[in-house]
C-alpha cells in the first residue's frame, strides 16, 4: 500500500493504491484505495476502510506514510 502521485507539477495529489512493491510509484497497481489531497486545508483524506482492512489481512505492508494515514482514520495501530 503506498501513495501513487497523480497531480500537476507544484499541485501534488494522490491516490493511495496497492501494488508489488517492485513497481514503479505510478506504476501499474492492483486496486484504489482512495485519496489524498494534502494541499487542501485541512488535508482531504478518502479511504475505502473496508477494503484496506482486506489488503492488511492479507499481508499488504503500508508505506510509512500511509500508516499514518490509516492511524488517523484509526484502521492500524
Amino acid at each position: 500500500m503506498r501513495l501513487s502521485r497523480i497531480g500537476s507539477k507544484k499541485r501534488p495529489y494522490y491516490r493511495i493504491v496497492v501494488m508489488d512493491k517492485r513497481r514503479a510509484r505510478n506504476g501499474r497497481f492492483l486496486e484504489v484505495l482512495g485519496q489524498y489531497n494534502p494541499l487542501a486545508n485541512p488535508a482531504q483524506l478518502e479511504i475505502n476502510a473496508e477494503r484496506a482492512q482486506y489488503w492488511l489481512s492479507k499481508g499488504a505492508a503500508p508505506s510509512d506514510t500511509v500508516r499514518s494515514i490509516l492511524r488517523k482514520k484509526e484502521l492500524v495501530k
